[in-house]
C-alpha cells in the first residue's frame, strides 16, 4: 500500500481514528521493521505511525527514528505532519497552547542522527537546516487554524533533550537563555532525518505543562497524557483538514533528495 501523506502521533496520540478503511502494514527497512496504519480521508491515502508504539512502550531515546522515516519514505510518503507534547519555558505559552514549531535546538546525546554516517553506500552529506520545518506545510497549518478560529503560536523554538527523565530547573533556565520556547524529547532526529530523506515535515506542538522550575508542582507523565487527551480530537481535526488542503505540488526546498532510497 502507498500513501503520500503521513501523520506521526506522539504521546497520547496512538491511533488516527478518523482514517477510513485502516489497514495495518509492516514495512521492512535497512534499519528495522515498522508498523504503519494506512487508510484514507476524502479519497486521500494517509499513513499513521505511532512514534512510541500503540501502548507507549518505547521511551524517546529508544525510538528507531531512522527506521520510521525510512519506512514512510518507502511507502511513498512525501509529506509528514507530526505532533509532540512539550513543556513550556514561557508564561505566555500555558498548558493547552498550540505552537507551529519553526526552529529546533538539539540537546540529545546518544541517538542515530543521520542516514549519512559514512559507514554505508549513502556516503557523507552535510544537509542545510536554515529552514528545518517545511514552510509550505507550516503555512497550510497556520491557515487551517486561522480559519477555525484557533489561538496558536505561529512559530517557536523546540529544544530536544535525551530523556526519558524530565529536565532540571537549572537546565530549563539555560535553555530559556538560548532562546528555546518549548522542550520535548522526540522531535530530533525525526525532523533532521525527514529532511535528509527529502520529505516535507511540520511539527505541531501541544503544551501539556510548564517546564521544571516554572511549574508550581513536580512533573508527571500522567499530566502530559491528560492534557493531550483533552486536545487530541482538535489535533486530529487540524491534521485532517491540513491533509485535504495540501496542493499537489510541493513548493519548498525539502525534496532535494526525494529519490534517495534509504536502503529500501
Amino acid at each position: 500500500m502507498k500513501a503520500k501523506i503521513a501523520i506521526i502521533g506522539g504521546t497520547g496520540f496512538y491511533d488516527a481514528k478518523v482514517i477510513n478503511n485502516p489497514e495495518e502494514v509492516e514495512v521492512k527497512t535497512a534499519y528495522g521493521k515498522v508498523q504503519i496504519t494506512i487508510g484514507n480521508v476524502n479519497k486521500i491515502a494517509i499513513a499513521f505511525l505511532a512514534r512510541h508504539g500503540g501502548k507507549h512502550e518505547l521511551p524517546p531515546h529508544r525510538i528507531n527514528y531512522r527506521a520510521n522515516i525510512a519506512a514512510l519514505k518507502n511507502i511513498g510518503v512525501a509529506r509528514i505532519l507530526a505532533t509532540t507534547a512539550v513543556g513550556s519555558l514561557k508564561k505566555e505559552l500555558p498548558p493547552g497552547s498550540i505552537a507551529i514549531i519553526d526552529q529546533f535546538i538539539d540537546f540529545t546525546k546518544n541517538r542515530e542522527h543521520t542516514f549519512y554516517d559514512g559507514t554505508n553506500a549513502n556516503g557523507v552529506v552535510h544537509t542545510d537546516f536554515t529552514d528545518p520545518y517545511c514552510p509550505q506545510l507550516r503555512e497550510i497549518l497556520k491557515n487551517v487554524m486561522l480559519e477555525k478560529g484557533i489561538t496558536f503560536a505561529k512559530k517557536g523554538t523546540y529544544i530536544c533533550t535525551e530523556g526519558p527523565r524530565y529536565e532540571t530547573p537549572a537546565e530549563i533556565k539555560a535553555f530559556a537563555l538560548w532562546g528555546a520556547d518549548v522542550v520535548g524529547m522526540t522531535n530530533v532526529p525525526e525532523v533532521t532525518l525527514a529532511r535528509e530523506a527529502g520529505l516535507c515535515y511540520a511539527n505541531l506542538s501541544l503544551v501539556t505543562n510548564f517546564a521544571a522550575g516554572i511549574s508550581s508542582h513536580t512533573l508527571t507523565h500522567r499530566e502530559v497524557v491528560e492534557v493531550m487527551g483533552k486536545k487530541i480530537d482538535l489535533i486530529r481535526e487540524i491534521f485532517m483538514e491540513t491533509a485535504v488542503s495540501m496542493p499537489a505540488a510541493r513548493e519548498c526546498c525539502c525534496g532535494l533528495k526525494e529519490d534517495y532510497p534509504l536502503g529500501k
